[in-house]
């Protein structure tokens, strides 16, 4: 009787417990589709209400069962030079971010001086800093220089929000390249702005994309700075156009929620696109 019950136990294999297992992972899988179908239920609201043919949100079907594209025509015929403005400022404060930026992280990740550390405070504390407090600092200066009412005035101002985050994203990513890899550069005669750019700059493509895509998303997304440091309709972004609009069209609800639509397909195309740089910047090394 004790042999048996020894070999019982022993050659007994575990019970398995496939459900008890699996509740947790579908409890979290509900639980993550909950949480995702709340934060992209504006989203839906916003194309619903674009495509509703009455304009009016408050009498919207659920689904636009009937749609009309006539929102979407008022707001490419009033807001598209609004985006070509947008999309001119993004794109050129991606550039400047990362002229400035680039050279910056690089020289605080590889090079050992005593004032790198009041640096890097000095570059978190410009982030914590509201952006209107740099707007009204900004609007004394841009008086004085002419810059109201500009693209490279825009571009500027954006840039003073985007620099800091892109260095220290960059920066990062560049304290993991050995320093070997330019050394061998210097040694075959390349100086150090040729192997900064032939060395360091391919190898941190992905840091460089991602700190490109955030900034260019800062910027298309600025209504601040917009707002304080443009007093006319020369320079006018989607984001004071779509702000403006509601003051004149709210009776118009298809014609405000289409340009919000217009001015979203960029950030969703451009994250879509660069979705494995952007993992890679984040999270991988820069030489394996």
């Amino acid at each position: 009787m004790t042999t048996l019950e020894i070999t019982t136990a022993g050659s007994a294999p575990a019970a398995p417990r496939p459900r008890k297992a699996n509740r947790p992972k579908l409890g979290h899988t509900a639980v993550g589709l909950l949480l995702l179908a709340v934060m992209l239920f504006p989203v839906y609201w916003m194309v619903n209400a674009s495509l509703q043919p009455s304009g009016n949100t408050l009498t919207a079907d659920f689904l636009p069962l009937n749609p009309s594209f006539e929102g979407y025509e008022k707001a490419i015929a009033q807001q598209g030079p609004n985006l070509l403005t947008s999309l001119v400022i993004s794109l050129g404060t991606v550039v400047f971010s990362l002229a400035v930026a680039a050279p910056a992280a690089y020289m605080l990740a590889q090079f050992r001086f005593r004032w790198i550390n009041a640096a890097l405070l000095a570059i978190l504390i410009s982030q914590m800093i509201p952006g209107i407090v740099i707007a009204n600092a900004l609007y004394a200066a841009y008086n004085d220089l002419g810059l109201l009412n500009s693209i490279p005035g825009l571009i500027l101002a954006d840039s003073t929000h985007a620099i800091p985050f892109v260095i220290l994203i960059m920066r990062a990513f560049m304290m993991r390249i050995p320093p070997s890899i330019v050394e061998a550069a210097r040694v075959d005669g390349a100086g150090l702005v040729r192997a900064f750019v032939s060395i360091v700059l391919p190898i941190s493509r992905n840091s460089l994309i991602t700190a490109g895509l955030f900034a260019f998303l800062f910027s298309w997304s600025d209504f601040l700075f917009a707002l304080t440091l443009t007093t006319t309709e020369d320079v006018r972004p989607v984001t004071l156009g779509i702000y403006q609009y509601l003051g004149t069209q709210v009776s118009n609800w298809s014609a405000v929620m289409a340009t919000a639509v217009l001015s979203s397909l960029p950030a969703v195309v451009l994250l879509v696109l660069a979705q494995k740089y952007i993992a890679a910047g984040a999270t991988g090394g820069a030489v394996k």
